[in-house]
């Protein structure tokens, strides 16, 4: 069991930073996180603390914007979630750092490109499933999938509030599943104290207040521009990170 107090401090205040910058643009903290933790822990510790605090910034950012929220889009998505939950606990996948890291940043560059394709509407029906199973997958094997849940609300017409309001409550779903998926459903065994739990999700609580209230006096093209480049940078980050890992375990004899 990890006990290191400074790998905890640095876990703690990620949750914090990430967690407002999510509260901004409505994605991308994930990824830096679930680039940090990756960082630090095993997969397996990573993915079910990743899932705690983003279901908890997450959850609590979809509470403060409820208003703005749409329910009907509830029941297609959850029958995409809980496929997607079915086909890799059959697999009992566990995926590698290395890949982890990769994959992320390819949903991100690949969200940028099927930009260019038209009809990916979240408010239509089959779109919902599509989404909810492809997000679903993607956060159990890479841990954030920000990016490719975004391309589903290109076409919406959504406003930016609701846009951030509907995201997190898929993302919430998500991180639950994530959470069952990796601490009961295949059961696989984590480093994790249990007091750092509270602790970051406190922080990633603490982190969301502060990002809403900042985008709220933000505006719809500035949050289109600057949570675009935010993503793709820490995509390019992830990549070379995943790529260098990759490089280091092929080269070992």
């Amino acid at each position: 069991m990890i006990t290191s107090p400074i790998i905890w401090a640095l876990i703690t205040l990620s949750a914090f930073a990430t967690s407002v910058l999510s509260g901004i643009v409505g994605m991308a903290g994930g990824m830096v996180l679930m680039f940090v933790l990756i960082t630090l822990l095993p997969v397996s510790s990573a993915m079910v603390l990743h899932a705690a605090t983003q279901l908890t910034a997450n959850g609590s950012r979809a509470w403060m914007l409820r208003e703005h929220m749409l329910w009907r889009l509830l029941p297609a998505y959850l029958l995409g979630s809980a496929t997607a939950i079915a086909i890799a606990t059959y697999l009992v996948l566990v995926p590698d750092p290395a890949w982890v890291l990769i994959l992320i940043g390819l949903f991100a560059w690949g969200g940028q490109w099927i930009r260019h394709l038209r009809g990916l509407d979240i408010t239509k029906p089959v779109t919902t499933v599509v989404c909810g199973f492809s997000v679903t997958f993607a956060q159990l094997i890479a841990g954030a999938a920000g990016p490719l849940l975004d391309v589903f609300y290109l076409n919406s017409g959504l406003g930016r509030q609701s846009i951030v309001a509907n995201k997190a409550l898929t993302q919430t779903i998500g991180h639950t599943l994530r959470m069952v998926y990796y601490g009961l459903l295949i059961n696989v065994a984590n480093d994790l104290v249990w007091w750092i739990f509270p602790l970051a999700i406190f922080a990633a609580i603490t982190g969301t207040q502060t990002g809403v209230r900042i985008l709220a006096r933000w505006n719809d093209v500035g949050f289109q521009r600057i949570s675009r480049q935010i993503i793709l940078t820490i995509a390019t980050l992830c990549i070379v990170r995943g790529g260098m890992l990759l490089y280091g375990e092929l080269a070992l004899p």
